[in-house]
């Protein structure tokens, strides 16, 4: 990974540069799911909700009998594993915020050395106007189909309660 230069009179550690962070993301393992096409992503959390099964699945069971009580074993082991999918989307989107967040703000607060000394740079007005198209452009579409996806979650939980109250 290269990492981009600092501006001209930058005192930000490279690592700690918004747009550094935001390249480190892209490149990471878990965070660049985010960045795959549709089906791909969507692939992706369907496996987690078939993983989390493994979990939801035995502790539903020991709740409701797969042989006496099949829908709702269904229904509560889904909602479990959903609850996990829950976790992993939740961790993806804080930190695409978090780094669009550094990205957007005139002001980025570092640490030259340790977490007692922290400083503040303003950006110049050309690195926050490159920061705030890299937000447009690139992670403000990734936040929105996370929060797509956070929403159809959310409406499938609702169906299996409403679903619950009529078994």
């Amino acid at each position: 990974m290269t990492k981009n230069s600092s501006p001209a009179g930058c005192p930000v550690p490279s690592e700690q540069l918004p747009l550094n962070q935001y390249e480190e993301l892209r490149e990471s393992w878990f965070f660049r799911w985010a960045l795959l096409d549709t089906n791909t992503y969507i692939r992706k959390m369907v496996w987690i909700w078939v993983g989390s099964w493994a979990i939801a699945g035995p502790v539903a069971a020991a709740s409701f009998s797969p042989t006496k009580f099949p829908v709702q074993f269904l229904l509560a082991a889904s909602a479990g594993a959903i609850l996990f999918l829950f976790l992993a989307l939740t961790r993806l989107y804080l930190g695409w915020a978090y780094v669009s967040s550094r990205l957007v703000d005139t002001i980025v607060v570092y640490e030259e050395s340790g977490w007692y000394d922290g400083q503040t740079w303003e950006k110049p007005a050309e690195v926050l106007t490159r920061d705030r198209l890299v937000v447009s452009y690139q992670i403000q579409p990734l936040l929105k189909r996370m929060q797509q996806t956070f929403a159809v979650l959310t409406g499938l939980l609702l169906l299996g309660a409403i679903s619950w109250r009529l078994v």
